[in-house]
């Protein structure tokens, strides 16, 4: 990697394909400072030469490959939009692109506290990231959506599995594009680097204003009811809104404070989320086996509908009704993407991402179609397509008031996991946001009140301060080395949120707006494989794989868009409304930028060109 690109042999790789193994292969490390003058210092690599030297063999094409256009920024060439290269690097982790570095402003920098230059997170904090907010409250408290609108219990189960297998389309595209771009962010990046900046910085708008405060919401106070109900019974539904609203107020601060402590405490944490979730799950299987078997419930008599009444009998004929219920499946698996916010922390991205990705997709489908058969197994199906607490009445029905409790605070609990996971993710996206200039700087900050890396640690001065760190802090960091102002943010969005508790609208935001940016994304795989056919991919799907899901999305989207056109319009003017404030939070970080750079330069005034 150190040697010049003068030594390299006409067929080496190019610099996309360098530029993307950079953080994982071992070698000599630079710091931005040694950037080239004149380059914003997120758009090189972090390589001893210049990538764009004329001795570089990728700066010219190879034969048989088409040509990149490359763009040398100069103190007055601030476009954002160059495609080269789609992954640069600074140090060790991966700086986005566009964003406004200077040495007057680290912290604005990669260069300066970086998550992505401290790479923590393995296989296991993936997994359960993406299994934590999959499996939330839906599996245990509303599949009746999909059942009632399915027609029978078969019907229902197959509405689960297409709708697992459609998420698992999403989620292997995504594994590609984390791949091939490892950065935080999600599709914030992927868009910026595919579509243009504008595209990422109106999914950020959307994302960080309404659609990952807003669902993270809609958990807490799922939480706060179920932890409310496993206390006070059936009479919680009659109870003061604000008892609930303050539970959801309560876990949303302690998850925040958590997360802000240690990225190692925010992990560890949602990898015993994870286990309870599965444990849980195989718990409602096995007791449902078993009341099948013995014919035995809390009440008496076990539930007979499933020997009575055919399982396909009554299905729905009405393919309305089937795509009302495929929505209600695809709801219900959202979060797969979840993994891709953090893709920048990963120590092997490149082998650990796609194997998260094929490990929790099947274990979730597997998961909730037998946790549907045991609802069929002990509650009349009456019962499952009315109730919204199908998880409580299950353990009602087996073990009376006692198992009503455990399975309400079971939901609570899956509830506090998938609210855990989403804090450190949605985290993430604000603080990439702020690293790329499309919030404030402050947001892109590590630690608190520090640009200096090293002094956000907790100085350990005693044998107490010591020992937290050992016990909590993170292996090479100490504690509070977080996007603490990020995460901030979105539990203050949050309990904006929580306070209004008015999320009918946001229903349709979600199906709009989200599966706008997922079509847009995952579209983006089939344009980066045509732009780009020699871009380093770790991992590549099936061709077939993006376009499926492709097509879904389009489904879904005019489905929304007939059902709620009223809704849809104000979604749309909600994200044109993020154009001109993207122009002015661009021009206004471009235009810091020139500034920076001209004063370096002083009266030597021929090196800004």
């Amino acid at each position: 990697m150190s040697r010049s690109y003068s030594a390299l042999q006409p067929n080496a790789r190019d610099s996309l394909e360098l530029a993307s193994l950079a953080s994982s292969t071992a070698g000599p490390r630079t710091s931005s400072s040694s950037s080239r003058s004149g380059i914003s210092s997120s758009r090189k690599l972090s390589l001893e030469e210049d990538p764009l030297d004329a001795q570089n063999p990728a700066a010219n094409g190879r034969p048989g490959t088409h040509a990149r256009t490359f763009s040398v920024s100069s103190v007055f060439d601030f476009s954002s939009n160059h495609l080269f290269p789609l992954s640069a690097s600074v140090g060790n982790g991966y700086a986005p692109i566009g964003t406004p570095t200077s040495a007057t402003h680290p912290q604005s920098a990669i260069g300066g506290g970086s998550l992505e230059k401290h790479k923590t997170l393995t296989y296991l904090n993936g997994l359960s990231l993406i299994v934590g907010l999959i499996i939330g409250s839906g599996i245990f408290s509303s599949p009746s959506q999909v059942n009632s609108n399915a027609g029978s219990a078969g019907a229902s189960l197959i509405v689960w599995a297409i709708a697992g297998i459609l998420a698992w389309t999403g989620a292997s595209s995504y594994a590609e594009l984390g791949g091939a771009i490892p950065l935080n962010g999600g599709a914030q990046v992927y868009l910026s680097k595919i579509f243009g900046e504008l595209f990422g910085f109106l999914f950020t708008w959307c994302a960080v204003v309404v659609l990952k405060p807003g669902s993270t919401a809609i958990i807490a106070i799922i939480m706060g009811e179920y932890f409310v109900r496993a206390f006070i019974g059936a009479e919680a539904e009659n109870v003061n809104p604000w008892i609930n609203k303050s539970v959801a107020l309560v876990g949303l601060i302690l998850v925040t404070f958590l997360n802000c402590i240690s990225t190692r405490l925010g992990t560890k944490m949602g990898d015993m989320f994870m286990f309870l979730k599965f444990i849980a799950l195989l718990g409602v299987t096995v007791i449902g086996i078993v009341v099948a078997i013995t014919g035995v419930s809390f009440s008496g008599e076990a539930n007979q509908d499933w020997k009575t009444i055919g399982w396909f009998e009554g299905t729905s004929t009405s393919a309305s009704s089937w795509a009302v219920a495929l929505y209600a499946g695809l709801w219900a698996f959202d979060g797969w993407d979840n993994t891709n916010y953090v893709v920048g922390e990963f120590r092997n991205h490149a082998r650990d991402l796609p194997r998260v990705i094929h490990t929790a997709m099947p274990l979730v489908i597997l998961s909730y179609i037998l946790a549907n058969v045991a609802y069929f197994f002990v509650l009349p199906l009456k019962t499952i397509n009315s109730s919204n607490t199908v998880a409580v009445m299950f353990g009602s029905k087996v073990f009376g008031p006692a198992g009503s409790l455990v399975l309400a605070l079971v939901v609570s609990a899956s509830c506090f996991g998938a609210l855990n996971a989403t804090t450190f993710t949605s985290g993430r996206l604000v603080y990439a946001a702020g690293k790329e200039g499309y919030l404030p700087a402050v947001f892109g900050m590590i630690g608190v009140g520090n640009n200096d890396a090293a002094s956000t640690r907790l100085r350990t001065r005693n044998w107490a301060s010591k020992r937290m760190a050992r016990m909590f802090g993170d292996e090479d960091t100490g504690l509070f080395f977080t996007p603490i102002y990020a995460m901030v943010l979105n539990a203050s969005l949050t309990t904006a949120y929580i306070c209004v508790g008015e999320f009918g609208t946001l229903v349709t935001f979600y199906g709009v707006a989200g599966y706008t940016f997922y079509f847009m994304t995952v579209l983006g795989l089939i344009v980066l494989r045509v732009r780009e056919p020699n871009l380093e991919r770790p991992y590549k799907t099936w061709i077939t794989t993006p376009i499926i899901f492709c097509c879904v999305s389009l489904f879904l989207l005019s489905r929304a868009v007939f059902a709620e056109p009223l809704q849809t319009v104000i979604v749309v003017a909600f994200v044109v409304a993020g154009i001109p404030i993207y122009y002015w939070r661009i021009r206004g970080r471009d235009h810091v930028t020139k500034r920076e750079m001209s004063s370096r330069h002083g009266w030597k005034f021929w090196r800004r060109f």
